[in-house]
């Protein structure tokens, strides 16, 4: 009896469990994987008025899409070179805060404050720094240099990695000085005791303990680095300079020439490359970090 009253109310727990989550899995369900299996279904077919089904044929087309190809290389060149410099950065900067350098809050202050600007403001901003008659010249005209169309010309991706770096270093710091401040101070205290360099200290127990922190910071670094379309938006509009059209323009354009099959067969080329690469960094992740999980 005592067997069956323990079955019933582990029933009715799991009932319960189900009642309580059923709200969180319709959700998720009607806003993320339908929205999905719809989005699969529009890129094998050849249009949503005919429903024809063309299986691989959309997926061939965006692929030999000089439009698509040339922002995948550009959102692959900005992501390939403004997240490493993010993350390596904003961990140099956290270590130097960490070392008590004088001024401290002036400086944490100094990076935390771009995140309190509006998009709208940060483009204002970067128009007079990088317009041809903006400050940037101004300060070229000092050293007599010629002037330089920064938002024109094979100079505007720095201008957007500046931009990204000035963006999103501030809050990967605070993610780094939480990191370090929560490591171990028994174990830094014998790697001391043991006249272990500061290198040796940096690379063989603070990355170790930090690699977590690295994992999660790169994929909201690389989450970011798709952001930096509403900047680019806002400074040229649908059609930048070709080094700053980005995949982002590429689903813009095409959602508003209503080519759905061609959106649909792109972005879940660029999902399954995203899952590669997240994939990639928790397997890196893991094996890097796993000596220090128990």
């Amino acid at each position: 009896m005592r067997k069956n009253g323990s079955n019933r109310r582990d029933k009715k727990g799991k009932l319960m469990s189900f009642g309580y989550l059923l709200p969180s899995l319709g959700g998720v369900l009607l806003f993320f994987v339908l929205p999905f299996l719809i989005v699969i279904y529009y890129s094998m077919v050849d249009n949503p008025i005919n429903h024809q089904f063309v299986f691989l044929d959309n997926f061939i087309m965006v692929f030999k899409n000089a439009a698509f190809l040339q922002a995948a290389r550009n959102t692959l060149i900005f992501s390939a070179t403004a997240v490493p410099l993010a993350v390596v950065l904003s961990l140099f900067l956290a270590m130097m805060l960490e070392s008590k350098i004088p001024c401290r809050s002036q400086f944490r202050t100094f990076f935390l404050s771009p995140m309190m600007v509006p998009v709208a403001s940060v483009v204002l901003i970067w128009q007079v720094l990088f317009h041809y008659n903006g400050t940037m010249n101004e300060v070229l005209a000092v050293f007599h240099l010629d002037k330089i169309d920064w938002l024109n010309s094979a100079y505007a991706q720095v201008v957007l990695v500046v931009l990204f770096l000035w963006k999103n270093l501030g809050y990967n710091m605070i993610l780094f000085m939480a990191a370090l401040s929560s490591m171990p101070k028994d174990i830094l205290e014998v790697a001391v005791l043991e006249s272990a360099s500061p290198f040796q200290i940096f690379w063989h127990i603070k990355l170790r303990y930090m690699s977590s922190t690295i994992l999660f910071v790169t994929i909201m670094s690389l989450i970011n680095s798709f952001k930096v379309f509403r900047e680019i938006y806002l400074l040229k509009g649908d059609y930048p300079y070709d080094t700053m059209y980005m995949l982002q323009h590429f689903m813009n354009n095409t959602f508003g020439r209503l080519d759905y099959q061609k959106m649909s067969a792109a972005a879940i080329m660029m999902a399954v490359v995203m899952v590669i690469i997240i994939g990639i960094l928790f397997l890196t992740e893991n094996y890097f970090g796993k000596d220090v999980e128990g």
